[in-house]
């Protein structure tokens, strides 16, 4: 099977979410996860803090800039990802909608290199 990154993208901005909406998305992000575990689909998965607590590295004429990030600015941010095995592009598709679903965020669907089927 090959392996798929489902990456969550946030909206950007100060906005506080609501506690309870959040407790559901939460819930239902846990049952995903455990339907992905006895799959047998499941990799690895985990939130990020937001952009303004990334730190940069640039190289330059042989050197390393280091700054705070984030890189680009953007109206949304990379807020999670999961990684998951799947037969085929289909059925990363399939969890990937119901990442979508369950978060109400755009999900990002990627194969990743080297693999077979490439």
């Amino acid at each position: 099977m090959k392996q798929y990154l489902l990456s969550i993208y946030q909206p950007g901005g100060e906005g506080t979410v609501d506690p309870e909406f959040l407790a559901g998305v939460m819930r239902e992000l846990g049952a995903i996860r455990e339907e992905l575990e006895a799959s047998g689909c499941w990799v690895f998965g985990q939130g990020l803090h937001a952009p303004d607590t990334a730190t940069v590295l640039r190289p330059k004429d042989g050197e390393v800039l280091v700054t705070d990030g984030p890189f680009v600015e953007g109206k949304e941010y990379l807020g999670g990802f999961t990684i998951i095995r799947a037969p085929d592009l289909d059925a990363a598709l399939a969890w990937g909608r119901r990442y979508a679903l369950a978060t109400t965020l755009p999900i990002e669907v990627r194969p990743f290199q080297g693999e077979a089927g490439d």
